[in-house]
């Protein structure tokens, strides 16, 4: 399961997966494309691991790299609540 965590004002979408059963947690990030239909990329917590990068330039992984190092705490937790609106109580 994916849950909504953010969106950037560029219409980047960032969701995260429930926590593994070894402790991970996939953070997939993507943006829509006219041309391309949408750039993406996944980061695993907590090594932040990067895979699957499409058409993101490394200047912007690198920013969303320091997004989800910021948030890092909240995606961990939520990851076992189930999503934002779980843990809020929304």
């Amino acid at each position: 399961m994916m849950y909504p965590f953010m969106t950037l004002n560029d219409g980047t979408e960032i969701v995260h997966s429930d926590m593994q059963k070894n402790g991970t947690v996939k953070v997939y990030i993507e943006k829509p494309d006219e041309e391309y239909c949408f750039w993406h990329a996944t980061c695993w917590l907590p090594k932040y691991e990067w895979e699957d990068v499409y058409q993101f330039e490394d200047k912007e992984i690198k920013k969303f790299e320091g997004i989800i190092r910021s948030t890092a705490h909240l995606i961990l937790e939520f990851s076992q609540e189930g999503g934002f609106e779980n843990a809020s109580g929304l």
